[in-house]
């Protein structure tokens, strides 16, 4: 299983300096091998509809939708929790990690505040 983070769709889709990087696991989301916490859902929605409109936020919601969206269950939230008390991680990144724990998934990102999680293939 692949977990694109938020990072990941967000450079995509804003056509960052990484996006090619991506691009590969942006275009091939499937709902057998692709799972997307609601979190990220929500920050990549939020973030895209502010710089380029609603128009482009609902293209992306549209892709991500083709994974397996992952709602927040009280597993994923206590898991989340105890991640983000051991290692002082922010809620999102807490509740991203958490999922790829349980669905055992690989976090693909540049967010270096999950580099060092060995669930994480970071993108430099």
């Amino acid at each position: 299983m692949i977990l694109v983070d938020s990072y990941g769709w967000l450079e995509y889709f804003l056509e960052g300096p990484l996006a090619e990087k991506y691009a590969k696991y942006i275009e091939e989301t499937n709902e057998e091998n692709y799972v997307t916490p609601t979190i990220v859902l929500y920050e990549v929605y939020k973030r895209i509809r502010s710089i380029q409109g609603e128009q482009s936020a609902l293209e992306a919601y549209a892709q991500i939708t083709r994974t397996k969206v992952i709602e927040l269950t009280s597993q994923i939230a206590i898991e989340a929790a105890e991640i983000s008390l051991s290692t002082s991680l922010g809620m999102a990144d807490s509740l991203i990690v958490a999922t790829a724990k349980i669905y055992k998934a690989q976090i693909v990102t540049s967010d270096k505040h999950l580099k060092d999680f060995k669930e994480t293939k970071f993108i430099e």
